[in-house]
């Protein structure tokens, strides 16, 4: 039979003590460091696996995201000479022809899906960077011998543009803050500083104040009808609190596609709502609500499907609350109303604070419910980086973005937990 951890230490002792004396304390401590450092190690080894896991199958994937953000050393090693000719290039004036002969070389030994990475790059930096560099490098590998600055100059004249050599001076770093400042409205002038992006190209910053206010009013709603509902079930009958269960969790029953796309049949023109309403005289029937594809969906479809993160919480908290504690109050000369505020609500706290928590940090991340239900202005930050990864294929914004909305989060959270205390949040 396998000996417990305070059994093995006695037993170290018991040995050591007969070997060298009762009168011999440090050999008696290193036996329980000895014993204390074993357990470790196999705590270690039990929980080994499960870490691996996480970071293999979840934190490397983010991290190795996360890091596109700033990753731009495909430009330096596939730009060499022309990294080597610009690094002392001040800008003032157009570079020197070594600096356009080392482009030449570039643009002509390059491969051509190296050249499509490097154009596409560029014209995020300056539009109309992409077609210029793939019809350069067209042009010089056709040509049959060395290329020189004359060349690259029949090849495409607006090498001569200094802008377009501003464009690739930044753009050759290995590592680069273009895409986070780009994430934020914000962007690095030709001259290195950070300035603001112009009216008209500045739409990020509008997104995630529209992303952390839906947000903020689905947890409002959702607060406001899962506590009476929690209170409900809490202090129903057994059986009774058993069904009202059977119904919140019911949503969890149906993909998440399925019932966003339901909300949609439900809330459009001709859908069941308006007919409703339309029948009871309450609006014209030629004249719907417009109840889909607008913020008032959005919010609608996310407070369903988001409503029983907020109950549970709130629940499992409310069901742990002695009923004595009111009777108490009572007793002691209180109404039923004052003691509910001061007794019950205080006691309650904790999960609404894990409650509102929760639901708040995957409203942040959504992305099917407003992309289904809401119109243009309802897309939320998650839109923008599904449009990146996916449609776009620039992973520098679509890491950049996810960042922004990292840090956000996390700074959120602790403004939140020093505000509310961490020991809120414990349920129970």
């Amino acid at each position: 039979m396998p000996l417990s951890h305070s059994d093995a230490v006695m037993a170290n002792s018991r040995i050591l003590t007969e070997q060298s004396g009762p009168d011999d304390p440090l050999l008696i401590r290193a036996a329980v460091r000895r014993t204390h450092r074993a357990e470790k190690l196999k705590s270690i080894a039990l929980i080994a696996p499960l870490f691996l896991f996480v970071l293999i199958v979840f934190a490397a994937p983010i991290a190795l995201l996360l890091t596109q953000a700033v990753d731009n050393r495909v430009m330096g090693t596939t730009l060499i000479e022309t990294s080597k000719a610009l690094a002392q290039w001040e800008g003032q004036a157009l570079p020197d022809d070594q600096a356009f002969d080392a482009l030449a070389h570039d643009l002509s030994h390059t491969p051509y899906k190296l050249v499509a990475e490097v154009a596409k790059r560029l014209n995020y930096y300056q539009p109309g960077m992409r077609s210029l560099v793939i019809t350069s490098s067209r042009k010089l590998q056709a040509l049959k011998g060395p290329v020189s600055a004359i060349e690259l100059r029949k090849a495409a004249a607006r090498w001569d543009n200094i802008e377009n050599w501003h464009a690739l001076k930044r753009a050759l770093p290995a590592y680069t803050d273009f895409y986070l400042l780009n994430a934020v409205d914000m962007a690095r002038s030709s001259s290195g500083s950070i300035v603001q992006r112009p009216a008209h190209e500045a739409i990020y910053q509008d997104v995630i104040a529209r992303t952390f206010g839906i947000s903020l009013i689905v947890t409002l709603i959702c607060l406001i009808l899962a506590y009476p509902l929690a209170y409900l079930v809490a202090t129903s009958s057994k059986r009774t609190a058993n069904i009202l269960l059977v119904f919140i969790l019911l949503p969890f029953w149906t993909s998440l596609l399925v019932r966003t796309t339901a909300w949609v049949v439900i809330l459009q023109s001709a859908g069941p709502v308006n007919s409703i309403l339309a029948w009871m005289g309450i609006i014209d029937a030629a004249h719907p609500l417009a109840l889909v594809h607008n913020r008032i969906g959005v919010l609608v479809a996310m407070v369903h499907i988001l409503l029983p993160f907020m109950v549970l919480p709130i629940y499992s908290v409310m069901k742990g609350i002695s009923p004595a504690y009111m009777r108490a109050a009572l007793s002691l000369g209180a109404s039923p109303w004052k003691a509910f505020m001061r007794i019950y609500i205080p006691l309650s706290m904790p999960g609404v604070s894990a409650g509102a928590l929760l639901v708040f940090i995957i409203a942040l991340g959504y992305y099917i419910t407003p992309a289904l239900v809401g119109g243009p202005r309802d897309q939320m930050l998650s839109y923008f980086v599904e449009y990146f990864s996916n449609q776009a294929t620039n992973w520098g914004m679509a890491a950049a973005l996810s960042a922004v909305l990292l840090i956000l989060v996390a700074v959120m959270y602790g403004v939140y937990c020093k505000m509310v205390g961490l020991d809120k949040l414990r349920m129970g």
